[in-house]
């Protein structure tokens, strides 16, 4: 099945070239049309992939897709609107940026499939750190699994510089303790979104990321909520 267009690029494209209200209000029914719809369309068949084999996820696409309004509050790039469209598939959807999930990004310029554990709390990312402490070879194993290697390349996420005492010794030979992300990512040429195959792509990369999400999601403390 085809979920988008060549009008799905497109948009963004010219989006990027006319970031503002005026051209956005002009141009609302061709994104309804051309990436809202479609998007969610896209998102619902994955919540449905993905909850087949994890019956945690009980969320619908509004649920989980990002608005496409910035939040320019903050930013020096007072740029209105998104260059991408954006999902959290996870146990609470988009509110749920703290628990291991799966998120995809489309845009005119790549298509991205990210999952892992992207800002855990105080306490989950201490109980992530002790359970990798506690069996190291076991977490090695899930993040140079072959598959996982070949989709997604390395485990990734900012570091901390200081640890708890008991952490130092473990954390000498496994350098991914002193993270406080743990996250990957397998990143398509935007052409991608237009093939039939879709999907069966983002359920290749959800396997072969799915031994690691299970253990970020016991390990973190997750499974209880």
């Amino acid at each position: 099945m085809s979920y988008f267009t060549q009008e799905f690029i497109d948009f963004f494209i010219n989006l990027e070239k006319n970031n503002n209200r005026d051209w956005f209000q002009a141009n609302k029914k061709e994104y309804e049309k051309q990436v809202k719809k479609p998007f969610e369309i896209f998102v619902a068949d994955l919540i449905k992939l993905i909850s087949k084999h994890d019956k945690t996820i009980q969320v619908l696409p509004k649920d989980c897709i990002f608005r496409i309004y910035r939040d320019i509050r903050f930013s020096e790039d007072k740029s209105p609107y998104k260059l991408n469209t954006s999902a959290i598939i996870g146990r609470q959807g988009r509110k749920g940026g703290s628990v291991p999930g799966t998120y995809v990004e489309l845009s005119h310029q790549h298509f991205r499939i990210y999952g892992g554990c992207y800002m855990p709390e105080k306490q989950h990312l201490m109980d992530i750190r002790y359970e990798i402490a506690n069996n190291p070879e076991e977490f090695k194993k899930l993040y140079t699994d072959k598959e996982f290697v070949k989709h997604f390349g390395e485990l990734r996420g900012e570091k901390n510089k200081i640890l708890p005492a008991d952490l130092k010794e473990p954390a000498s030979t496994e350098a991914y303790i002193f993270n406080k992300q743990f996250y990957y990512f397998e990143l398509f040429d935007p052409k991608i979104l237009l093939k039939d195959d879709l999907m069966k792509t983002c359920e290749k990369a959800y396997f072969a990321s799915k031994p690691l999400l299970d253990y970020l999601t016991k390990a973190g403390g997750y499974a209880e909520i």
